[in-house]
């Protein structure tokens, strides 16, 4: 599989990540990738960044080094009615948005709730992707979740570093999880996008967890969105390439 896209990563803005923008534009471009997420946490996660990061996108060139850039955010959900901590010419700001559930940000509630989170963060217009759906802290009816994310138009995430095994995520079940949602993906023809979630440049478009069990499940190259910057554009209507 021709894997082209990372959309999923963070820089020294989000508090708890290790390398420059360039830096990761750098590694993005050693390693052959057309077009590469900035997707820092918002405001919410603790020692990420104030939205005056957000605000100040337009000074930033949307291609370097060959790579076509998105400068977004990885919003955090922040209660059952699925709020987000980022709003107004912040949010507007965004060329991407990844939504996504949080610890520190979000204790979660019940599948039903959490469900009820995710689907009305996929009805705001500045949400792309639900980031790494698979977390077993906050658990969901997957089936439910691909459909809603098929009516919204929304791309759901198939998170590299939640498969690591010495990752948190991949102690609270997320392999499983992700098998689910892959399933149901197929039979709703609901596209899924990787994301390396890399928090440093050695991470970036790292995908070998993801790729290993896409292959195991068998599961079919035309619902990875990774493989083409057209498929990508058709979820991210607020890129500005």
């Amino acid at each position: 599989m021709n894997i082209v896209i990372d959309t999923h990563t963070h820089t020294i803005a989000s508090g708890h990540a290790y390398n420059t923008i360039n830096e990761m534009i750098k590694s993005a471009a050693d390693k052959g990738l057309e077009l590469l997420g900035i997707t820092d946490h918002a405001p919410n996660m603790p020692g990420s960044c104030t939205p005056m990061n957000f605000l100040n996108f337009r000074a930033l060139r949307r291609e370097k080094y060959g790579v076509k850039l998105l400068f977004g955010a990885e919003l955090n959900i922040i209660d059952t009615d699925g709020n987000i901590d980022l709003s107004g010419e912040a949010l507007d700001a965004l060329d991407i948005g990844i939504a996504s559930m949080h610890p520190p940000c979000f204790k979660g509630g019940t599948a039903e709730q959490n469900l009820n989170a995710y689907i009305n963060a996929m009805k705001n217009p500045h949400v792309n992707i639900i980031g790494h759906p698979d977390d077993g802290r906050y658990p969901v009816d997957m089936q439910k979740l691909v459909y809603a994310a098929k009516e919204n138009h929304v791309l759901l995430e198939l998170n590299n570093a939640s498969l690591n095994p010495a990752g948190f995520r991949a102690k609270e079940g997320a392999e499983n999880n992700d098998i689910e949602m892959l399933k149901y993906c197929v039979e709703y023809k609901q596209p899924v996008i990787i994301g390396s979630d890399a928090h440093i440049e050695e991470d970036v478009a790292e995908f070998g967890y993801a790729l290993d069990l896409l292959k195991r499940v068998n599961f079919p190259e035309e619902l990875v969105v990774n493989t083409s910057v057209d498929k990508l554009l058709e979820y991210a209507p607020y890129n500005k390439l």
